[in-house]
């Protein structure tokens, strides 16, 4: 059994399908493109796709992650591309690999996110952030199914800043830009949960919903202060020479 794992975006108005949504889509793309999937065991068998830490339903990114098994082996770019022509633009298969490692979903432990706030000026917006980060705790209050439940996002934020105005602005109305790297806690500190945060601690409300994108995720580099890619170390080891049977070399002709 080969695992291929790949890299995948929700961009534009794909941006809005729910993980169930992909889900339906992703596996009929398995089957038009005729991937050799290996299935569950049981009454009603599935493929044996997993997938890591999806992002919230109406955020787009660049960053989202599954694995496949199959029951024989593929390259993983020729697959990359069959897959990637078989769901629709928007949804797009970026980058596979195949998996020489264990454990992807333990390297997503924090993410890189983008928030344009159109009709915030970014004066405005800097403020806010200004007072976020200084901040020992930011509480902020979500419904979940078990209720209202109020937790402390300010912990689980690694960085926060502003990145000014975008180039590409449509209107003459002002936009801000912030860029935020939060940790995978429990529960999840989402970015509408620090946007809750700014608001409780600066007033800052966005007159119309903020555009969010995960731009990363991964390992968090506690020396660099980055996010690193998660399939780096299934590159290098693909990547690696394979050392040479001492055996064999001896029993070389000279």
């Amino acid at each position: 059994m080969q695992r291929i794992r790949l890299r995948y975006t929700k961009r534009g108005r794909l941006r809005f399908t729910s993980h169930r949504d992909f889900q339906r889509a992703f596996e009929r793309a398995l089957r038009r493109a005729e991937v050799p999937m290996a299935y569950s065991a049981g009454f009603t068998p599935h493929p044996k796709v997993s997938y890591a830490n999806a992002a919230p339903t109406g955020t787009g990114s660049e960053a989202e992650y599954l694995e496949i098994a199959l029951t024989a082996a593929r390259d993983p770019e020729k697959l990359r591309a069959l897959l990637d022509e078989s769901l629709p633009a928007g949804l797009d298969v970026v980058d596979a690999v195949e998996a020489r490692s264990s454990g992807l979903a333990d390297r997503l432990t924090a993410s890189v996110w983008e928030l344009r706030l159109a009709g915030v000026d970014p004066a405005d917006a800097g403020r806010a952030v200004e007072a976020f980060n200084e901040a020992d705790a930011v509480e902020v209050q979500r419904m979940t199914k078990n209720g209202v439940r109020t937790f402390d996002t300010r912990a689980a934020v690694v960085r926060l800043e502003t990145y000014g105005e975008p180039a590409d602005r449509p209107t003459d109305q002002p936009c801000a830009i912030l860029r935020l790297v939060v940790r995978h806690v429990t529960p999840a500190v989402r970015p509408d949960d620090v946007l809750s945060g700014l608001r409780a601690v600066a007033d800052l409300a966005p007159p119309v919903p903020a555009a969010v994108t995960r731009l990363a995720q991964g390992l968090f580099d506690e020396e660099t202060g980055t996010v690193t890619d998660p399939l780096a170390p299934d590159r290098e080891a693909a990547q690696a020479p394979t050392t040479a049977d001492p055996a064999a070399a001896a029993k070389a002709p000279a």
